[in-house]
């Protein structure tokens, strides 16, 4: 028998979340607008994800950066979802495994520790996950393990508590119904926006670490359907070129950077 390789799958989505921009409300908004006054802010300690927006916002610029060299397409990905992702998998790791993992995340783990680090991602998980009338946010972990894997309960309790990650048996031995099972779960969480998210994987496969997100809110200022067009000028590649409508609009718009 070959080596058994373990495969992590991340399932990523566009979202990308101004953490570093503006702080969120201390209150939980998830409007990152809106900011209290000064007098109010002393008095009230700063949220646990203070301690990892900043990180999580550098490695996504240090990783967009990477991927711009290496490929010649369009780049998409969600920087919590990667981010929160690796720091799911730093809970099952120990010693230097556990270093690397959290380090290549960019965290100084002398000035932040593990344990704030855990912390910090469930604040911020916890804080996109309040209802919003504004816009509607689904972001998840799931572990697939195999039915040979044992896994201690302390890890599978503290995946849950931190990082609300659901754990599930598999037999990866059967790729097809395996693969439907986790297709299917993923469809629903996401209301049926996201279907065939795993495409295959080996019989040697012992776990899959997903993450899914699904965003859905109205535009801050709305496009005008009549104002929408096709045009030729949108390209895959230097050689296709692709006929589709084009949102259009004229006004002055204002940004925070």
């Amino acid at each position: 028998m070959g080596p058994v390789w373990l495969w992590l799958w991340l399932l990523v989505a566009e979202v990308l979340l101004p953490v570093h921009c503006q702080p969120f409300s201390a209150h939980g908004d998830k409007s990152l607008g809106a900011s209290q006054p000064a007098s109010h802010q002393s008095l009230e300690p700063a949220p646990a994800y203070h301690k990892v927006t900043p990180t999580i916002t550098n490695f996504a610029l240090r990783l967009y950066k990477q991927l711009a060299e290496e490929v010649a397409g369009n780049i998409l990905f969600s920087p919590v979802s990667l981010s929160s992702s690796l720091a799911l998998l730093s809970l099952g790791a120990h010693a230097d495994t556990q270093t690397q993992i959290l380090e290549s995340l960019g965290f100084n783990l002398t000035e932040t520790p593990a344990a704030d680090v855990h912390r910090g991602f469930q604040s911020l998980l916890h804080t996109l996950d309040l209802p919003s009338p504004k816009l509607e946010l689904k972001l998840g972990h799931f572990l697939f393990l195999d039915r040979q894997l044992k896994p201690q309960q302390r890890f599978l309790d503290s995946a849950k508590e931190l990082y609300g990650a659901l754990a599930f048996s598999a037999n990866f031995t059967e790729a097809a119904a395996t693969g439907q099972q986790i297709n299917d779960l993923v469809r629903k969480q996401t209301y049926g926006q996201v279907v065939g998210c795993l495409p295959e994987f080996s019989h040697d496969t012992l776990m899959v670490l997903l993450n899914y997100i699904f965003f859905k809110a109205k535009c801050k200022h709305p496009f005008d359907r009549y104002q929408t067009r096709k045009q030729e000028s949108f390209s895959l590649d230097q050689r296709t070129p692709l006929r589709i409508p084009m949102m259009r609009q004229k006004e002055m718009h204002r940004f925070l950077y």
